[in-house]
């Protein structure tokens, strides 16, 4: 494995565009956002032809830019799933890379008032201008989305709330079973919070003055204070910690307002659409630090507990922790393309 890039047999192109509905968003972050767009090898040759899409959602702290790290002996998921479309292991379509990265280091893919439209701007624009700009085949089965951990948890609830978008998922080691992933990490936030008399927000003043992860507990605070603002932010946006930060005492009121994006527990109310998906892909580590792997079974039951075909599904559990498992990504994007590349297909 060489470690340096390699010439793709696609084209990756990065654009830019102009969000309407993230300007004036509650962080004041930008609202022209990077997207990179891949076509397969043979898409300029083809004028004619219309593909599929798959969408790529990143992780809690993951841009765009992060796309193109190296490790050792593995290549970056772009060249990965080049290499998949160039050797025929997946049928040819177009794999968008989205953008939507907050000051907190995230949106959860969800609209909030703690920090913006960011479902919407996936659906309702970003969907549309590629749709616009690039030959896809439009209708929802042709369309997937996929990603690991929040952008797991993203690509398990967007076709969720959008059937009519999306007909197909991917989700590695998404955020599910929250009484596992999060509630585990709230003593440890308590107890972080002492230094700051209680008060998170003297935290992320003393976080944004000196340089990030110094203090070994930035990861689990910046995680509270991100997904607080996109789970339980008040209407004004004001962020309501789902517990005492003082006594580590729940605040049932602010936590269910957690539990109503559990994946878990939205499938119920979205069985329907979930019935209607041509292809879910599960896996998880079997070593998974939030215990998403627990979470992946429980999400995996509740499918077949609401009558969702067993042939539709993938489940799969493997050795490993929940990092450095970008080596499966491009086994669901083979999975997911196989399926949403069939003619037959309705939409």
């Amino acid at each position: 494995m060489l470690p340096w890039s390699a010439d793709l047999a696609g084209t990756l192109t990065e654009h830019v565009i102009v969000s309407e509905l993230l300007r004036g968003n509650p962080l004041g972050d930008p609202y022209e956002r990077p997207l990179w767009v891949y076509t397969p090898p043979g898409y300029a040759g083809e004028p004619q032809r219309r593909y599929p899409a798959v969408y790529v959602i990143q992780g809690y702290t993951g841009h765009l830019a992060m796309w193109r790290n190296r490790s050792a002996f593995r290549q970056p998921f772009p060249e990965a799933a080049d290499s998949a479309f160039a050797t025929g292991a997946a049928p040819p379509a177009i794999v968008v890379y989205v953008d939507a990265w907050t000051r907190y280091g995230g949106s959860q893919f969800v609209d909030s008032p703690g920090t913006g439209r960011y479902h919407s701007y996936l659906c309702d624009e970003v969907v549309p201008w590629v749709d616009s700009h690039y030959r896809t085949i439009t209708g929802r089965a042709h369309r997937a989305i996929m990603g690991k951990s929040s952008g797991g948890f993203g690509a398990m609830i967007t076709p969720m709330l959008r059937p009519d978008l999306f007909a197909a998922l991917a989700t590695h080691a998404g955020d599910a079973l929250y009484e596992y992933c999060y509630l585990r990490d709230f003593g440890t936030a308590v107890r972080a919070l002492r230094a700051f008399d209680g008060d998170i927000w003297r935290w992320w003043d003393d976080f944004c003055s000196r340089a990030a992860f110094t203090n070994q507990d930035d990861g689990t605070l910046l995680g509270l204070l991100g997904v607080a603002a996109c789970f339980s932010a008040r209407a004004d946006g004001t962020v309501e910690l789902p517990f005492d930060p003082a006594t580590g005492v729940l605040r049932p009121e602010v936590w269910r307002r957690w539990l109503a994006f559990d994946p878990v527990r939205m499938v119920s109310a979205h069985a329907d659409a979930l019935r209607s998906q041509r292809a879910i892909w599960i896996d998880a580590g079997t070593r998974d630090d939030y215990f998403l792997d627990v979470g992946a079974e429980a999400f995996r039951a509740e499918l077949r507990r609401i009558g969702v075909a067993d042939q539709v599904v993938h489940f799969e559990l493997f050795d490993a922790s929940h990092a450095a498992i970008e080596y499966r990504y491009p086994l669901s994007l083979a999975w997911l393309c196989q399926r949403i590349s069939d003619p037959g297909a309705l939409s």
